[in-house]
């Protein structure tokens, strides 16, 4: 697959087969990821991949009326950004870890899996942050949620770059 057409034909999918990603893949997704650019190469990005301990602890610190939207996938992928206190460096490394996500999500496209990338007002909270085993140096950027596609979308209607893009003298 030509990274243009992985770019255009990507879509946030809701609906997955029950199949896991496999280890290797996900490893190879991680590989990829680790390409994004970030500055002073801090490599500010963390991935944890939730296991069945993790995700009910998860579960449990969303509610029973949020938990329901954690088994949507068969593979869920916890991004955060390590930051340090500057504002500036937080800034840009919690940007290189949103290309690190995104990075992710192509390459599971251009292997044939569905994914969806979500922030959930649990992993803003101290307890799901524990459940998940994430640190006070960390930002959530995204949960990832991953798997064998069960749906299939039209892409959206999206502005022309005329209407975003400005040439400056």
């Amino acid at each position: 697959m030509q990274v243009d057409e992985a770019i255009r034909g990507r879509r946030t999918v809701k609906a997955f087969g029950p199949r896991p990603v496999e280890p290797e893949v996900l490893d190879e997704l991680f590989e990829l990821a680790r390409w994004a650019p970030n500055h002073h190469l801090t490599q500010p990005w963390r991935f944890r991949v939730l296991g069945s301990e993790a995700l009910g602890r998860l579960k449990r610190a969303a509610g029973e009326e949020a938990a329901g939207k954690l088994d949507r996938a068969p593979t869920l992928v916890l991004c955060t950004a390590r930051t340090g206190g500057d504002p500036v460096q937080d800034e840009e490394d919690m940007l290189a870890a949103g290309c690190a996500a995104y990075i992710v999500l192509l390459g599971a496209h251009a292997r044939g899996l569905g994914g969806y990338w979500r922030t959930p007002e649990v992993l803003r909270r101290a307890d799901g942050r524990r459940a998940c085993a994430v640190g006070d140096e960390e930002r959530l950027v995204g949960l990832i949620h991953l798997g064998d596609a069960r749906q299939s979308k039209r892409p959206p209607q999206r502005l022309a770059p005329r209407d975003f893009v400005s040439y400056l003298d």
